[in-house]
């Protein structure tokens, strides 16, 4: 433990062999870092300029993109700095801080990918009321209350945990996650308690929402001619493949606090390593290549050839 202006220091002692590793680690995580935020923004910026993606799909995908970017930036700086540091410590409101913006954008894009389920359903299954339900007051409505509601819940939590006694201060681990809660002397009920809640809030009651939604829009499309299941499949499909993966990462983060006495530390490094350099860019993969009018976009932009053929059909 060091101690400095009563400060609490924690040791992060998650990585393996960084010094004979620490540039190629930082090489690495910087330049993933770096096409995270290309990508995000590129597609968002899509959205932006043009006019016929001025929609509320497109406007929910680009927040989900800037969320994403968000998310990858609680990370990335702090390992960066840790990859080139000789002792790789956290402050511990800085690891709760830390710990509070991870949780509430990673709350954020479960309830995004709910409006976006939301989004869908009435697209597909009421047409003729998308226009009066998905306003653009609505559309802003349900992006602000996306944000805000997670970080107004997970305050609780972070306050409890700030006053809690520490009796461990090594933590095994590369960022401040749930993991930091078996630093505690003892077990608070009231932190389980809340931990529950915001489980049921922010990923099992959302996760019950989307099936239903899209449960929905199954037996609607079932039923309907083979240009309506077309045109379902084209729009739901990236959304389905989204929700999959981010379900196996936060079930993965849910489940490491009980079993990550029992993995190797390189295992566990692996696997948390897989959470920052893989998720954060499926996003923009994903909605890039199969949403159309994304996609048809990004190669006017990226293909000369293409953008003057347009250019002349248009003229």
């Amino acid at each position: 433990m060091a101690r400095d202006f009563n400060v609490t220091y924690i040791t992060l002692d998650g990585y393996v062999e960084l010094e004979k590793y620490r540039f190629l680690y930082f090489v690495i995580m910087f330049t993933v870092y770096i096409l995270i935020i290309c990508s995000n923004f590129t597609i968002v910026c899509l959205i932006w300029i043009h006019k016929n993606l001025h929609e509320p799909m497109y406007i929910f995908i680009a927040a989900l993109l800037v969320n994403s970017v968000l998310y990858s930036t609680v990370l990335y700086p702090k390992c960066l700095i840790d990859f080139l540091s000789e002792t790789q410590i956290v402050a511990y409101p800085t690891c709760l801080f830390q710990l509070y913006m991870f949780y509430t954008l990673g709350s954020s894009e479960y309830i995004l990918l709910s409006v976006m389920a939301y989004d869908r359903y009435v697209s597909i299954c009421k047409p003729l009321q998308y226009t009066t339900i998905m306003t653009k007051h609505s559309v802003s409505m349900l992006v602000s209350v996306s944000w805000l509601l997670p970080s107004f819940q997970l305050v609780g939590p972070t306050i409890i945990s700030a006053y809690e006694k520490l009796c461990s201060f090594t933590f095994r681990g590369i960022f401040c996650n749930n993991s930091i809660f078996k630093l505690h002397c003892v077990p608070s009920a009231l932190l389980s308690i809340y931990g529950i809640i915001l489980m049921l809030n922010f990923i099992l009651f959302p996760l019950i929402f989307i099936l239903f939604s899209y449960t929905k829009i199954f037996i609607i499309t079932y039923h309907s001619s083979r240009e309506v299941r077309k045109k379902a499949a084209e729009t739901c499909l990236p959304h389905l493949l989204v929700l999959i993966n981010y379900s196996l990462f936060c079930a993965y983060d849910v489940l490491i606090v009980r079993v990550e006495s029992n993995i190797p530390k390189t295992a566990h490094l692996i696997m948390t390593l897989q959470m920052f350099l893989y998720h954060p860019l499926f996003n923009p993969i994903i909605y890039g290549l199969k949403m159309t009018e994304i996609s048809k976009h990004l190669k006017r932009l990226f293909c000369p050839a293409k953008r003057n053929q347009f250019k002349s059909i248009n003229s």
